[in-house]
């Protein structure tokens, strides 16, 4: 539940930034009579995300069980794609996002009112669908159904407040920080997804090796205890995985994570300073 929630976090803050962005335009420019325009697109776009996210769940339940594992298993990969292309993205338009949804929504309103509403449709139904794939990766495995969607609604009501506090300028937060935090966080998140997705190819048979483990620390990490089932729900982190899976996270996470933080490490370097160069007396 608790990758869930930071899935729900993320991708519903960034949804809500974009909104509050377009409704702040609109009312500082005496436009609010525009408004319904960009909560009809935003509508639109949240209850064909939920639609598409029922039918992942119902178009599952109808296949056989190596048919649905590879369906998971191709869901999965679909999420990891998606999360890699969105966290670099982020971390890239973080600080002149709301200067670009600025323009095109200046574009919008000279095209016609309902292309106010179309922007806001797009704008939204990207999250939303990226938040569906994402959610129905990370419920996989889960041995409680109500505990993903506690999570993800969670996720997305603490984004909604923290959007509106935003708007409302009640808090200042340092979105680009936030967003490369998360982002970090959300990388291990994807390693444990893309092991999963190993793991449901080895179920169904495509990928061989589902009895030859890399390890086991059982005896140390015991499943039925709190921390374990804290690793294996956040990152997929099992005390006996078999040899793709480890190499599978492995593979991922940690050229991708270095990739992802190697901007804020080269800002952190200090830069030496010129050497002087050293006088000789005549």
């Amino acid at each position: 539940m608790t990758a869930i929630y930071l899935i729900g976090l993320r991708e519903g803050l960034e949804i809500t930034l974009v909104v509050s962005i377009l409704v702040a335009f609109l009312v500082k420019s005496d436009r609010r009579h525009l408004l319904k325009f960009v909560w009809a697109g935003v509508a639109i776009a949240v209850l064909l995300s939920v639609g598409f996210a029922a039918l992942l769940e119902a178009g599952a339940a109808t296949l056989s069980f190596e048919h649905q594992e590879l369906f998971e298993a191709c869901a999965s990969f679909a999420a990891v794609a998606f999360v890699t292309w969105m966290i670099f993205w982020m971390r890239r338009m973080a600080r002149r996002i709301a200067a670009e949804l600025r323009g095109r929504l200046e574009e919008a309103i000279q095209v016609g009112a309902w292309a106010i509403a179309g922007m806001a449709f797009l704008a939204v139904i990207r999250e939303g669908l990226e938040t569906s794939i994402l959610f129905y990766a990370a419920a996989q495995g889960t041995k409680d159904s109500a505990e993903p969607l506690i999570g993800i609604s969670l996720g997305l009501l603490t984004a909604v407040v923290l959007g509106w506090l935003l708007y409302a300028s009640a808090v200042r937060i340092n979105l680009t920080r936030f967003f490369t935090w998360t982002g970090a966080l959300l990388v291990l998140v994807a390693a444990g997804i893309f092991k999963y997705g190993v793991h449901d190819l080895q179920e169904s048979g495509v990928l061989p090796g589902i009895n030859t483990h890399a390890y086991d620390v059982t005896g140390a990490l015991p499943p039925d205890t709190w921390y374990a089932e804290l690793l294996r729900g956040m990152f997929n982190i099992t005390p006996q995985p078999t040899v793709l899976e480890t190499v599978a996270w492995l593979g991922y996470g940690i050229p991708v994570l270095i990739l992802f933080l190697l901007p804020l490490l080269r800002r952190k370097t200090p830069t030496p300073a010129p050497s002087q160069p050293v006088s000789t007396p005549a």
